[in-house]
């Protein structure tokens, strides 16, 4: 029974991250944040942004590798099914309204100024929910200039994201390398 709660619980979590995700997968990360890291406290900033950092990197939508990750963590294989069957149901049947009244849709200025709102809105949401994911959740203090690099290289010179993602990789070994040597992690944010 309990483990039937657990699953219920997922799923109309992820139902209601659905409906309500506006900007693509790094707003899902910002709800992700507010509901689990900071209102139920089952994840940490560290973990949200590990499970941030390999649905990146995975092939397929952010979004659903996030939800995914978070699902199995918490309820395995069908809780992952669920977390993805929960957060794709919402779109699904907007986007099949929306495609039998296309025409009217993206010709109302109603709708045209709504969406520029809701663009507008999503930009902060998603810089918060960067912001805050990264105070705190690096391990090492040389992470912080990765990161910095690793940002100008993608966002001035187009470094593609498996290049990125494999730096971080190797950086992220030697910088642990380095401090495990030197006596110990820096700290850990658990």
């Amino acid at each position: 029974m309990k483990r039937l709660k657990i699953l219920t619980r997922l799923f109309l979590d992820f139902l209601c991250i659905g409906a309500f995700t506006f900007g693509g997968g790094w707003s899902i990360v910002a709800q992700m944040r507010q509901r689990y890291v900071q209102q139920q406290g089952v994840l940490r900033d560290e973990e949200l942004l590990d499970m941030v950092s390999v649905g990146r990197s995975l092939p397929g939508i952010m979004g659903c590798n996030i939800a995914l990750l978070f699902g199995y963590r918490m309820a395995g294989v069908a809780g992952g099914a669920l977390c993805i069957l929960g957060m794709i149901l919402p779109p699904l049947l907007i986007l099949i309204v929306i495609s039998f009244f296309y025409g009217a849709f993206r010709t109302n200025p109603w709708v045209i100024a709504a969406m520029g709102g809701m663009r507008a809105a999503v930009v902060p949401i998603i810089i918060s929910a960067a912001w805050n994911m990264l105070k705190g959740s690096f391990r090492f203090p040389p992470s912080y200039a990765i990161a910095a690099v690793v940002f100008v290289l993608y966002l001035f010179f187009h470094v593609n994201c498996v290049w990125l993602t494999l730096l971080g990789l190797l950086a992220g070994i030697l910088t642990g390398e380095y401090y495990e040597r030197r006596g110990g992690l820096v700290h850990d944010a658990s």
